[in-house]
């Protein structure tokens, strides 16, 4: 099992790591910003002196690596460190990088839901950095991407155990009393589902480009096999996935905090679990599509997708009754966030070469929604 206490870790086989062994390998470390996404620090400085203070003067800018969509940046000053999120540099879809709903779902969330960071100023003056953007805290820990760091040295039983940890913590949000948060009339649960397809098959329409899959028979077949709503109105993350999820150094058992809030809302809970089996490939599934996995999900140990949505129910009480449905769904949003990526690579609005290989990821998803339409994947 991990271990614990003073800065350091214990793998399974006994390896005591030092901190800067630590910090080396699993901690998400900000770099060098990249071509083209350079901030305003001197407007930003004049920003935000009446919220740091005399901080200001020493603020420093670095930028996280990870990530297509928002933008996220680390502040610094001496030992004080703040995260800034904004939109990305020629995006069109403004609805997908709402600043201020992000500010506001963090907001909501803190005191009934500790896995949050704390909000610290949002900004809406587009004469600062031409964009709406936010600040909140910065929550040190690790964020685990394709694969597993060497450092962790899990066993199989280990990686069971932190990946169920890590959708039960999805439960948890699932179940946050919306009363009590004050996000009762926040979205409109009613007719999401509908709402959802409907609003994914414009934006696939919206970011064809010439070389683009043909998508038609997935969205009609969304189409024609929705389901009823489930009934349960929550608190949906909408991109719930190991790397937007921070898990303790000292106990890497443990999330300790959720990124990336941009498309939270309330809405269907088995949306927000479809969306995350969308990322979720295992050791069974075809080799192209484990090719372009995002998460180390298709590794011994971890979870199958099946064994997922009975935790799920188990955690939540909701059934999940058309399961093909689900991950049909999130597949084809992922799809459609990959394109829409592209196409700003494709019209020149990014020089970020990461984003030309978004339309061959695309193509790996349709090719994946198809076999299960086809009924040859059923779980």
């Amino acid at each position: 099992m991990a271990g614990q206490g003073q800065g350091r870790l214990r793998t399974k086989e006994g390896l005591r790591l030092t901190d800067s062994a630590v910090n080396e390998e699993l901690v998400d470390r900000a770099g060098s910003i990249r071509t083209g996404e350079e901030l305003d620090l001197d407007s930003l400085r004049q920003h935000l002196e009446p919220v740091l203070g005399a901080k200001v003067a020493q603020l420093e800018v670095k930028q996280f690596p990870g990530g297509f969509s928002n933008l996220t940046y680390l502040l610094s000053s001496g030992d004080e460190r703040w995260v800034l999120r904004r939109p990305p540099f020629g995006s069109k879809v403004k609805s997908a990088h709402d600043m201020s709903r992000e500010f506001k779902i963090l907001s909501a969330l803190q005191g009934v839901f500790p896995y949050g960071p704390k909000p610290v100023h949002f900004c809406d003056d587009h004469a600062v950095l031409g964009c709406d953007f936010y600040l909140m805290s910065y929550i040190e820990g690790l964020v685990i991407r394709r694969e597993y760091p060497a450092a962790l040295n899990f066993s199989p039983d280990q990686i069971r155990e932190q990946l169920f940890n890590f959708f039960d913590v999805l439960s948890e949000l699932h179940s946050v009393d919306l009363v009590e948060a004050g996000l009762d009339t926040f979205g409109r649960p009613a007719g999401y589902v509908q709402r959802q397809v409907d609003g994914w098959c414009k934006r696939w329409v919206d970011a064809v480009t010439p070389d683009t899959v043909n998508c038609d028979s997935t969205m009609q077949w969304l189409q024609d096999n929705m389901p009823a709503e489930s009934g349960k109105a929550s608190v949906i993350h909408n991109d719930y996935k190991t790397d937007n999820v921070i898990f303790s150094l000292e106990n890497p058992m443990q999330v300790i905090g959720i990124l990336d809030w941009e498309m939270a809302t309330v809405g269907d809970p088995l949306m927000d679990l479809g969306c995350t089996l969308g990322y979720w490939t295992q050791m069974d599934d075809p080799d192209f599509f484990r090719q372009y996995r995002t998460m180390p999900s298709d590794v011994p140990g971890a979870p199958t997708r099946a064994e997922i949505v009975s935790r799920f129910q188990e955690k939540t009480g909701v059934p999940v009754d058309n399961f093909a449905f689900y991950f049909v769904f999130g597949l084809f949003r992922l799809g459609v966030i990959g394109q829409q990526i592209y196409y700003r690579f494709y019209h020149g609005h990014t020089k970020d070469q990461r984003f030309a290989m978004m339309v061959k990821k695309t193509d790996v998803l349709q090719r994946m929604s198809e076999m299960i339409m086809r009924g040859e994947i059923t779980s």
